[in-house]
């Protein structure tokens, strides 16, 4: 059965691309659908069917939508469909602001300035995004960066897995990730950007990677955290949570996030979605 994907959020956070991202994926992606007709769709386009690895109702506030009338649908899917879920697209307000300023569009929820705007959007919809079950902040990564973001989540994953774990590098000097549950620095490692030959090269090159995880504190660190993740992990599933998002920072997000980031994935024994986020800075 495909899965199902209520996708909402903050007005000018990313829905439009997520929605691309999705239909990339081979998704059935439909957008401002009235809600009264979302379960119905639901049933008639996973129902049985293998076409499309889920199905996907882009959700905005230009319909009026309420966030009872949303949560109260996805209840309602819920109890249809296991594997229904709501993500939630987030950004810092002054991002919004920016955003809404370089494309002159009108905020859709009204108020007597932007920033008014977006504060009652925002207070609207705090239920929603308590309730979600993934929520993505953009408002440190740009369209190409969101779309790779989704493509990691939801790309090659099994529907009946319980819970999805992905893996965030990212360099402290930007910020941490705001849409994270874990957070682990490994700051206390020996920094490769230092080192004339390393400096332009990254956590993904051999030679960098062997320079971090050829660290003794550097294994003791791994050892420890992936100990730690091996139960919690379980613990995560059984207690019903569907994602679970492990972030790795540095100083840079260039270097020794990365590459630890990367050794983590392969010493879970799972296969977790990993984004780097700062990579490329």
């Amino acid at each position: 059965m495909s899965e199902v994907l209520l996708v909402t959020g903050m007005s000018g956070a990313g829905r439009s691309t997520v929605s691309a991202a999705l239909e990339d994926l081979g998704w059935f992606v439909i957008d401002n659908l009235p809600l009264e007709l979302v379960v119905r769709v639901g049933d008639l386009t996973s129902e049985g069917s293998s076409d499309y690895p889920g199905v996907a109702f882009i959700v905005g506030r230009s319909g009026g939508v309420s966030p009872e009338a949303l949560l109260a649908v996805e209840r309602e899917l819920q109890q249809r469909h296991d594997s229904a879920k709501i993500l939630f697209l987030d950004a810092p307000d002054d991002v919004l602001i920016l955003r809404f300023e370089g494309n002159r569009r009108r905020h859709p929820f009204a108020g007597a300035t932007l920033a008014d705007s977006i504060a009652g959007e925002r207070a609207l919809l705090s239920s929603i995004r308590d309730a979600a079950d993934l929520v993505i902040d953009t408002g440190s990564i740009n369209a190409n960066q969101l779309r790779r973001r989704i493509a990691e989540t939801f790309t090659d994953s099994d529907s009946t897995e319980s819970l999805r774990v992905s893996l965030v590098s990212f360099g402290y000097t930007y910020g941490i990730p705001r849409d994270v549950d874990l957070v682990f620095d490994c700051r206390f490692l020996p920094n490769p950007h230092w080192i004339d030959e390393l400096r332009p090269l990254t956590g993904l090159d051999e030679a960098v990677s062997r320079y971090v995880l050829d660290q003794e504190p550097a294994q003791h660190f791994l050892r420890d955290v992936v100990a730690l993740l091996e139960w919690q992990i379980p613990a995560f599933a059984q207690e019903g949570k569907s994602y679970l998002s492990i972030a790795i920072g540095c100083t840079g997000g260039r270097h020794r996030s990365v590459a630890i980031a990367e050794e983590m994935r392969g010493r879970l024994g799972i296969d977790p979605a990993v984004f780097h986020r700062d990579i490329a800075r």
